[in-house]
């Protein structure tokens, strides 16, 4: 499978990552240059002035239009051409595609397909966000030496955690462990508890357990680019209510997909959790040990698309763990090809008869 799906909501950039310099920054392998107006206002524009093709990003700012470095063409906020030193007629096709935004969770997400279908309310739903009692860790990026469904495979794969994560969210008492999996309209989650297990290394530093856990993981996925992992423990044979799961020790991780290339992908993370609240040094380590652990999924991908590059498939084999990987690439897979059709129907429509 190849391509991306453009009609959905990919995460640009931090918002603290703008302002008013210059952020290139590569989106399904499309250059983009992104700042902000100076209302505040973010924008987004094709890295590339339409009459010699320099990278917009080497220019500069005059107010809110981007100014070319190399011949001083300006630019608006949507792509229009404003100004042309030395030129009064400005030609219709000097512009530049301008994308969609919206801030959300202090994050500026991008609508890279077809304008009119950018809606917000598309942008997945973090609930914990902003409530009484739950502490953030927001603002980490990685870059990714993979394409995104390797890293799809990877956020619907809780068997993983007990070889890969051993020093931080796994132990050896999930070796076997079976997995669910369940498959709604717009998401995929697999799911599985652990029980009578000694508390993971996060769970002994931070949580307040007399003896056994009874864990759970559950792991879903929103294409084509958006997953997430409820993740705890609750004293074994404690009744599994929701009260219970949020009075023991709980966090949500949200990773947020923006693929860069074919074989490169933004990885954004942010990170709930009920435990150590207002406490900066938590809030450190725990940052220092989710991002061990996306660096130890990240070396492992890296290596994967290696060997993918080199063989020119994904897998020899597929074995029963791959059931979520599986359901999530078909889901991707039928987005593609809706995508594909809608865009060849639109073509025919406007072609003269």
């Amino acid at each position: 499978m190849s391509g991306f799906i453009r009609n959905a909501w990919y995460v640009l950039a931090w918002s603290n990552e703008l302002g008013r310099s210059l952020l290139s920054r590569r989106v399904l392998g499309e250059s983009i240059v992104a700042y902000r107006r100076q209302d505040g206002r973010p924008v987004a524009l094709r890295d590339r002035c339409p009459h010699k093709l320099l990278p917009l990003s080497l220019g500069k700012l005059v107010g809110d239009e981007l100014q070319c470095g190399y011949h001083g063409a300006r630019f608006g906020e949507g792509g229009r051409c404003l100004h042309i030193p030395g030129q009064g007629r400005i030609p219709e096709a000097a512009h530049v595609q301008g994308y969609p935004l919206h801030e959300r969770y202090d994050a500026v997400w991008i609508w890279m397909g077809d304008p009119a279908l950018a809606d917000p309310a598309g942008i997945v739903d973090i609930p914990q966000y902003g409530w009484p009692g739950w502490a953030l860790i927001d603002g980490n990026y990685l870059h990714f030496a993979s394409n995104y469904l390797n890293i799809s495979d990877n956020l619907v794969d809780p068997s993983h955690t007990s070889y890969v994560h051993p020093r931080t969210i796994g132990n050896a008492a999930g070796e076997g462990a079976p997995v669910t999996v369940v498959a709604a309209d717009d998401r995929v989650t697999a799911y599985r508890w652990i029980e009578n297990a000694p508390p993971v290394p996060v769970m002994q530093r931070y949580g307040r357990f007399a003896g056994l856990t009874d864990r759970w993981q559950y792991y879903w996925y929103v294409p084509p680019a958006v997953g997430g992992v409820d993740f705890g423990a609750i004293d074994a044979g404690t009744e599994r209510t929701e009260a219970n799961r949020d009075a023991g020790f709980r966090s949500f991780t949200y990773s947020f997909i923006t693929p860069e290339t074919e074989r490169t992908s933004h990885y954004f993370w942010l990170h709930l959790r009920n435990y150590a609240l207002n406490d900066p040094d938590a809030d450190a380590e725990v940052r220092r040990l989710y991002t061990l652990t996306f660096d130890e999924d990240r070396e492992i991908l890296a290596a994967i698309q290696e060997q993918q590059n080199e063989a020119g498939t994904h897998e020899f084999v597929r074995f029963a763990i791959d059931g979520a990987a599986v359901k999530v690439r078909r889901m991707i897979a039928r987005r593609l090809s809706e995508e594909a059709r809608a865009v060849a129907a639109a073509t025919a429509e406007a072609r003269p008869a």
